[in-house]
Protein backbone atom coordinates (compact mmCIF):
# COMPACT_ATOMS: atom_id res chain seq x y z
CA UNK A 1 0.00 0.00 0.00
CA UNK A 2 3.09 2.08 1.26
CA UNK A 3 4.25 1.71 -2.53
CA UNK A 4 1.34 2.41 -4.38
CA UNK A 5 0.93 5.47 -2.63
CA UNK A 6 4.38 6.50 -3.62
CA UNK A 7 4.14 5.68 -6.99
CA UNK A 8 0.72 7.60 -6.71
CA UNK A 9 2.19 10.99 -5.73
CA UNK A 10 5.35 10.03 -8.30
CA UNK A 11 2.33 10.30 -11.30
CA UNK A 12 1.00 13.26 -10.19
CA UNK A 13 4.47 15.33 -10.18
CA UNK A 14 4.56 13.95 -13.66
CA UNK A 15 1.08 14.53 -15.07
CA UNK A 16 2.17 18.23 -16.31
CA UNK A 17 5.57 16.54 -17.90
CA UNK A 18 3.91 13.80 -19.95
CA UNK A 19 1.39 16.24 -20.80
CA UNK A 20 4.50 18.12 -22.81
CA UNK A 21 3.70 15.69 -26.02
CA UNK A 22 1.10 17.12 -26.82
CA UNK A 23 2.92 20.42 -27.23
CA UNK A 24 2.94 20.40 -31.12
CA UNK A 25 1.78 23.23 -33.35
CA UNK A 26 1.38 23.25 -36.93
CA UNK A 27 3.30 25.90 -39.55
CA UNK A 28 3.42 29.04 -38.42
CA UNK A 29 0.08 30.94 -40.47
CA UNK A 30 2.01 32.86 -43.85
CA UNK A 31 2.84 36.46 -44.43
CA UNK A 32 0.17 37.51 -46.81
CA UNK A 33 1.69 37.66 -50.04
CA UNK A 34 0.22 36.52 -53.34
CA UNK A 35 1.79 33.61 -54.66
CA UNK A 36 4.60 33.59 -56.83
CA UNK A 37 4.00 30.57 -59.19
CA UNK A 38 7.73 30.97 -60.88
CA UNK A 39 10.28 30.41 -58.09
CA UNK A 40 9.96 28.37 -54.50
CA UNK A 41 9.24 30.82 -51.15
CA UNK A 42 10.70 29.57 -47.78
CA UNK A 43 9.46 30.75 -44.26
CA UNK A 44 10.71 29.93 -40.86
CA UNK A 45 9.18 30.73 -37.62
CA UNK A 46 10.20 30.35 -34.02
CA UNK A 47 7.80 30.82 -31.72
CA UNK A 48 6.54 30.72 -28.27
CA UNK A 49 3.01 29.79 -26.51
CA UNK A 50 2.39 29.46 -23.12
CA UNK A 51 -0.02 27.03 -22.47
CA UNK A 52 -1.32 25.89 -19.67
CA UNK A 53 -2.68 22.30 -19.49
CA UNK A 54 -6.23 20.97 -17.91
CA UNK A 55 -7.37 17.43 -18.43
CA UNK A 56 -6.51 13.35 -17.28
CA UNK A 57 -2.85 12.30 -17.49
CA UNK A 58 -1.41 8.90 -16.25
CA UNK A 59 2.17 7.20 -16.23
CA UNK A 60 3.77 3.58 -15.70
CA UNK A 61 -0.08 2.26 -16.12
CA UNK A 62 -1.38 3.88 -13.20
CA UNK A 63 -4.75 5.33 -12.26
CA UNK A 64 -5.43 8.59 -14.22
CA UNK A 65 -4.73 11.74 -12.12
CA UNK A 66 -6.50 15.02 -12.86
CA UNK A 67 -3.93 17.99 -14.52
CA UNK A 68 -4.65 21.43 -14.14
CA UNK A 69 -1.28 23.60 -14.31
CA UNK A 70 -0.82 26.82 -15.57
CA UNK A 71 1.80 28.20 -17.81
CA UNK A 72 3.71 29.06 -14.47
CA UNK A 73 3.84 25.81 -13.22
CA UNK A 74 5.31 24.47 -16.21
CA UNK A 75 7.77 27.15 -16.97
CA UNK A 76 10.00 26.45 -13.53
CA UNK A 77 10.76 22.62 -14.60
CA UNK A 78 11.80 23.14 -17.82
CA UNK A 79 15.18 22.60 -18.58
CA UNK A 80 15.31 23.45 -22.62
CA UNK A 81 12.90 23.95 -25.05
CA UNK A 82 12.88 24.99 -28.81
CA UNK A 83 9.72 25.20 -30.87
CA UNK A 84 9.62 26.47 -34.72
CA UNK A 85 7.82 26.20 -38.46
CA UNK A 86 9.04 26.26 -41.77
CA UNK A 87 7.04 26.99 -45.28
CA UNK A 88 8.01 25.84 -48.70
CA UNK A 89 5.62 26.86 -50.97
CA UNK A 90 5.56 27.04 -54.92
CA UNK A 91 2.77 28.56 -56.46
CA UNK A 92 -0.55 27.05 -55.20
CA UNK A 93 1.44 24.44 -53.77
CA UNK A 94 3.05 24.21 -49.77
CA UNK A 95 5.07 21.93 -47.59
CA UNK A 96 4.53 22.42 -44.04
CA UNK A 97 6.77 21.58 -41.07
CA UNK A 98 6.91 22.17 -37.45
CA UNK A 99 9.31 20.94 -34.77
CA UNK A 100 8.71 20.61 -31.00
CA UNK A 101 11.43 19.67 -28.09
CA UNK A 102 11.01 19.94 -24.44
CA UNK A 103 13.25 18.36 -21.74
CA UNK A 104 11.70 18.96 -18.88
CA UNK A 105 13.32 17.57 -15.12
CA UNK A 106 11.44 18.07 -11.44
CA UNK A 107 11.61 16.27 -7.99
CA UNK A 108 9.77 16.30 -4.99
CA UNK A 109 10.02 15.19 -1.33
CA UNK A 110 8.15 11.80 -0.92
CA UNK A 111 5.14 10.83 1.55
CA UNK A 112 6.47 9.99 5.12
CA UNK A 113 9.92 9.25 3.48
CA UNK A 114 9.51 5.11 4.48
CA UNK A 115 10.30 3.98 1.12
CA UNK A 116 12.89 6.66 -0.51
CA UNK A 117 13.44 10.04 0.68
CA UNK A 118 13.04 11.85 -2.41
CA UNK A 119 11.66 11.19 -6.32
CA UNK A 120 12.73 12.64 -9.27
CA UNK A 121 11.28 13.07 -12.83
CA UNK A 122 12.84 13.39 -16.11
CA UNK A 123 10.91 13.78 -19.90
CA UNK A 124 11.86 14.48 -23.02
CA UNK A 125 9.42 15.46 -25.73
CA UNK A 126 10.30 15.82 -29.53
CA UNK A 127 7.56 16.14 -31.77
CA UNK A 128 6.90 17.17 -35.68
CA UNK A 129 4.36 17.76 -38.24
CA UNK A 130 5.24 17.63 -42.16
CA UNK A 131 2.04 18.17 -44.16
CA UNK A 132 1.17 19.54 -47.72
CA UNK A 133 -1.34 22.56 -48.65
CA UNK A 134 -3.03 23.88 -51.49
CA UNK A 135 -4.98 27.10 -51.95
CA UNK A 136 -8.62 26.51 -52.60
CA UNK A 137 -8.70 30.57 -52.59
CA UNK A 138 -6.60 32.98 -52.79
CA UNK A 139 -6.15 36.96 -53.77
CA UNK A 140 -4.21 39.80 -52.88
CA UNK A 141 -5.50 40.34 -49.84
CA UNK A 142 -4.88 36.50 -48.76
CA UNK A 143 -5.45 32.76 -49.33
CA UNK A 144 -7.31 29.60 -47.76
CA UNK A 145 -4.96 26.69 -47.91
CA UNK A 146 -6.51 23.12 -47.01
CA UNK A 147 -3.83 21.02 -45.24
CA UNK A 148 -2.86 16.80 -45.40
CA UNK A 149 -0.34 15.41 -43.29
CA UNK A 150 1.62 13.56 -40.70
CA UNK A 151 2.30 14.42 -37.14
CA UNK A 152 5.04 12.22 -34.89
CA UNK A 153 5.19 12.18 -31.01
CA UNK A 154 7.60 10.55 -29.35
CA UNK A 155 7.74 10.85 -25.58
CA UNK A 156 10.39 9.47 -22.68
CA UNK A 157 10.29 9.46 -18.90
CA UNK A 158 12.33 8.11 -16.14
CA UNK A 159 11.51 8.07 -12.79
CA UNK A 160 14.71 7.54 -9.75
CA UNK A 161 14.23 7.04 -6.12
CA UNK A 162 16.85 8.19 -3.78
CA UNK A 163 17.41 7.43 -0.19
CA UNK A 164 15.73 4.94 1.54
CA UNK A 165 14.89 1.35 0.83
CA UNK A 166 13.89 2.07 -2.68
CA UNK A 167 17.48 4.36 -3.24
CA UNK A 168 19.21 3.52 -7.02
CA UNK A 169 15.98 2.42 -8.59
CA UNK A 170 14.79 3.55 -11.80
CA UNK A 171 12.31 3.07 -14.04
CA UNK A 172 11.39 3.95 -17.62
CA UNK A 173 8.43 5.24 -19.54
CA UNK A 174 8.02 6.16 -23.12
CA UNK A 175 5.44 5.83 -26.11
CA UNK A 176 5.92 7.10 -29.66
CA UNK A 177 2.96 7.40 -32.09
CA UNK A 178 2.12 8.82 -35.41
CA UNK A 179 -1.43 10.54 -36.18
CA UNK A 180 -2.78 11.72 -39.63
CA UNK A 181 -3.59 15.46 -39.55
CA UNK A 182 -5.69 17.23 -42.24
CA UNK A 183 -7.21 20.98 -41.61
CA UNK A 184 -7.17 24.67 -43.14
CA UNK A 185 -5.17 27.70 -42.58
CA UNK A 186 -4.88 31.29 -43.55
CA UNK A 187 -4.37 34.76 -43.75
CA UNK A 188 -6.32 38.08 -44.36
CA UNK A 189 -5.10 41.46 -44.95
CA UNK A 190 -6.93 44.06 -43.44
CA UNK A 191 -4.30 46.98 -43.97
CA UNK A 192 -0.99 46.65 -46.38
CA UNK A 193 0.86 45.60 -42.40
CA UNK A 194 -2.25 43.95 -40.45
CA UNK A 195 -3.40 40.60 -41.00
CA UNK A 196 -5.35 38.18 -39.73
CA UNK A 197 -4.20 34.66 -39.57
CA UNK A 198 -5.67 31.26 -38.34
CA UNK A 199 -5.62 27.49 -38.84
CA UNK A 200 -8.11 24.54 -37.65
CA UNK A 201 -7.06 20.94 -38.14
CA UNK A 202 -8.01 17.51 -36.62
CA UNK A 203 -6.75 13.43 -36.79
CA UNK A 204 -6.36 10.83 -35.58
CA UNK A 205 -4.00 7.52 -35.86
CA UNK A 206 -2.21 6.41 -32.89
CA UNK A 207 -4.45 8.88 -31.08
CA UNK A 208 -7.70 8.31 -30.85
CA UNK A 209 -8.15 12.01 -31.32
CA UNK A 210 -6.64 15.29 -31.46
CA UNK A 211 -7.44 18.80 -32.94
CA UNK A 212 -5.72 21.98 -32.80
CA UNK A 213 -7.16 25.92 -33.54
CA UNK A 214 -5.32 29.15 -33.61
CA UNK A 215 -7.10 32.50 -34.27
CA UNK A 216 -4.53 35.55 -34.52
CA UNK A 217 -3.07 38.64 -35.70
CA UNK A 218 0.14 39.99 -37.58
CA UNK A 219 1.59 43.16 -38.39
CA UNK A 220 4.42 43.36 -41.58
CA UNK A 221 6.79 44.69 -41.05
CA UNK A 222 8.88 44.26 -44.40
CA UNK A 223 8.84 42.00 -47.52
CA UNK A 224 11.00 40.00 -45.24
CA UNK A 225 9.76 39.97 -41.42
CA UNK A 226 6.40 39.94 -39.72
CA UNK A 227 5.42 39.32 -36.45
CA UNK A 228 2.13 37.40 -35.02
CA UNK A 229 0.44 37.22 -31.56
CA UNK A 230 -2.69 35.19 -30.96
CA UNK A 231 -4.71 32.28 -28.76
CA UNK A 232 -4.35 29.27 -29.21
CA UNK A 233 -5.49 25.52 -28.09
CA UNK A 234 -4.74 21.87 -28.66
CA UNK A 235 -6.75 18.80 -27.55
CA UNK A 236 -5.15 15.09 -27.55
CA UNK A 237 -6.65 12.12 -26.09
CA UNK A 238 -3.82 8.50 -26.43
CA UNK A 239 -3.80 5.65 -24.59
CA UNK A 240 -1.44 2.55 -24.45
CA UNK A 241 -1.06 -0.13 -21.54
CA UNK A 242 1.57 2.67 -19.65
CA UNK A 243 0.65 6.29 -20.88
CA UNK A 244 -3.03 7.64 -20.33
CA UNK A 245 -3.74 11.07 -22.08
CA UNK A 246 -6.61 12.84 -21.64
CA UNK A 247 -5.81 16.81 -21.87
CA UNK A 248 -6.40 20.33 -23.36
CA UNK A 249 -3.77 22.97 -23.34
CA UNK A 250 -4.41 26.42 -24.37
CA UNK A 251 -3.07 29.82 -23.74
CA UNK A 252 -1.48 32.98 -25.90
CA UNK A 253 1.22 32.19 -28.34
CA UNK A 254 3.84 34.59 -29.94
CA UNK A 255 6.13 34.46 -32.75
CA UNK A 256 7.93 36.04 -35.56
CA UNK A 257 8.15 35.29 -39.63
CA UNK A 258 11.69 35.58 -41.48
CA UNK A 259 10.66 34.95 -45.28
CA UNK A 260 12.95 34.40 -47.67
Amino acid sequence: MRTTTLLLSAMMLSAPVMSEAADLAPAMAPQPEPANADKWEFSFAPYIWAAGIDGETAVFGLPTVETHQSFGDILKDIDFGFMGAGEARYGKFSVVTDITYARITTDSATPRGVLADAVDLKSETFAAMLGVGYSVLESPQGRLDVIGGAKLWSVETTISFSGGPLGGVSRRDDATWVDAMAGIRGVYSITPEVYLTGWGLIGAGGADIDWDVMAGIGYKFSDRISAMAGYRALGVNYSDDSLTEDIVEHGPMIGAVFHF
